[in-house]
């Protein structure tokens, strides 16, 4: 087979794993609390398999799907978007990487304003979209970043647009990166600009993650090696540091990300795809806002036939997601979840149960698997 198209849809879990607890998400199941929604409608992923899924309760099954499906149990110790993002790789974190619920140490912090000139706001737990609306006016008035984190290891640094020009913004959390290794060594930098005026301050869409670059060999490395194209779409070239892949383009959102999955299958390569759908975990599932996220679900059902006629003989078409990030709960921050695995093409076998898989890392070694390779990272091919 010459292509795959990977589609990561992002904190679209499907229910707790058996260690939610020492994480905090008992009770969490992304999808069945979007399927509550009146917005939701999945008919074209019924049809491939999504609700024959082990564990899956949404719906009537289907009799017959159009594609193999399995239920991705996570095998690595967090839930994160690049620890999710690297076991589908191959790669396994056997320790999770730090986080700050009481805001980063004053050593950090202090490295930090030396590097960059400037002085820091807020250095806490926060949310995104309320911090800008708390600290933006302090941040105009003196020029101090507003840095923040949340339950997940990351390291965010928020500007306004007219008091620090982007690129100068990329330019700090390039520092933040290269000065957060080991013990400190935050899974993700992230640049937040932000514009609008007092009280009405807005989010661009121009974020930028700056990731730990990933152990190798990875699946993305063994394919590049192996004389493949790896083309990133969306934030994966930023979650993988760049390592493995061999052309990227990134997007605003979901539109954009399905857009140009259909401009690429179009296109003659011989690789992977890689392709991550954003808006589920930025936009609906951190903000807990269920019709939201039910709607974002549903335009991407919506857009799927789309992209099943544009795929040719040799192609194979994979669908999954990274973690959970359950609109429902109290909580704003990613669940510990199963995440759905859909995979379909002219020589993919239709209605095959793969059952509960024991790592994301068997997604690795079935693309590498489909290209002739023999992983050199974990997992078990389903092939």
């Amino acid at each position: 087979m010459k292509r795959v198209f990977l589609i990561v849809l992002d904190g679209v879990g499907v229910g707790e794993m058996p260690d939610a607890a020492a994480y905090g998400d008992v009770g969490s199941n992304t999808l069945l609390a979007a399927s509550r929604s009146p917005y939701f409608a999945m008919p074209n992923m019924r049809k491939l398999g999504l609700f024959n899924i082990d564990g899956v309760q949404i719906g009537e099954k289907e009799i017959k799907p159009t594609g193999s499906y399995a239920r991705m149990q996570e095998l690595s110790k967090g839930k994160d978007t690049t620890i999710g993002h690297w076991e589908m790789a191959g790669i396994v974190s056997e320790s999770p990487f730090p986080t700050y619920p009481n805001g980063f140490p004053k050593s950090v912090i202090e490295a930090f304003q030396k590097k960059i000139g400037r002085g820091v706001l807020c250095n806490r737990p926060y949310s995104g979209t309320q911090v800008i609306l708390d600290y933006g006016e302090e941040h105009l008035r003196t020029g101090d970043l507003i840095v923040y984190t949340s339950a997940d290891s990351v390291f965010q640094v928020a500007a306004h647009e007219k008091m620090v020009p982007v690129e100068t913004l990329y330019e700090y959390c390039a520092m933040a990166r290269e000065m957060l290794q080991g013990e400190n060594g935050v899974g993700r930098v992230i640049a937040r600009p932000f514009t609008g005026e007092a009280k009405r301050f807005v989010r661009t869409s121009r974020r930028h993650d700056f990731s730990l670059r990933p152990p190798q060999p990875n699946m993305l490395t063994q394919l590049q090696a192996a004389g493949h194209d790896v083309i990133s779409i969306g934030k994966i070239v930023d979650i993988f540091a760049g390592a493995g892949i061999t052309e990227s383009v990134r997007t605003a959102g979901n539109e954009e990300g399905i857009e140009k999955t259909l401009e690429y299958m179009g296109k003659d390569f011989n690789g992977l795809c890689f392709t991550n759908l954003v808006d589920y975990d930025m936009l609906y599932g951190h903000r807990n806002d269920v019709d939201g996220f039910a709607k974002a679900l549903t335009y991407f059902d919506a857009n799927l036939p789309k992209l099943l006629r544009r795929m040719q003989a040799d192609d194979v078409l994979m669908i999954t997601a990274d973690h959970g990030c359950d609109p429902s709960t109290s909580s704003t921050d990613h669940s510990r979840e199963y995440t759905p695995f859909l995979m379909v093409g002219d020589r993919i076998p239709s209605g095959v149960n793969l059952g509960t898989r024991e790592g994301f890392c068997d997604i690795a070694a079935t693309v590498l698997g489909i290209f002739g390779l023999t992983a050199e990272c974990r997992g078990k091919s389903m092939l």
